[in-house]
């Protein structure tokens, strides 16, 4: 079932058209993964989750960056390996792109769709994956 997205459901750190920057561990840490291996997380991810993965956002140029949105502050409760950039209070003044839910907002997207207030991609089942992905033999 589809359900349209109105300004209603849609968080408010999520601008209505184009681009915003926003400071990680205010509204969501983030967690980022490059290239083919962030999307190997999320294409598990997604399975763990029957599509629904939560909020991630993708950069279609340069590095190919996958943003993972977890709920603020709680990428500190985590040992991310490497290759797993955390954005929150494990690190300071960072900040991720956001783009908005329809329209034009090249390089960036959201993967599966624009968040729902609240919505985040689940922390505990993201490490599990990360974990596993990053420490697999580059293909």
């Amino acid at each position: 079932m589809l359900v349209a997205m109105t300004s209603n459901n849609v968080p408010d750190w999520v601008p209505a058209s184009g681009l915003r920057l926003r400071l990680a561990g205010i509204h969501f840490d983030a967690v980022r993964v490059r290239g083919v291996r962030g999307e190997a997380v999320l294409h598990h991810l997604a399975d763990a989750t029957d599509g629904r993965p939560g909020p991630v956002v993708r950069e279609v140029s340069g590095g190919r960056w996958t943003y993972f949105l977890i709920p603020p502050g709680s990428s500190k409760e985590y040992d991310w390996p490497p290759g797993a950039a955390c954005f929150g209070p494990c690190a300071r003044d960072q900040y991720v792109g956001i783009p908005a839910p329809h329209g034009n907002t090249y390089p960036l997207s959201w993967r599966c769709g624009p968040p729902v207030a609240g919505e985040f991609v689940d922390p505990d089942l993201l490490h599990e994956i990360v974990t596993a992905q990053l420490c697999l033999p580059p293909t």
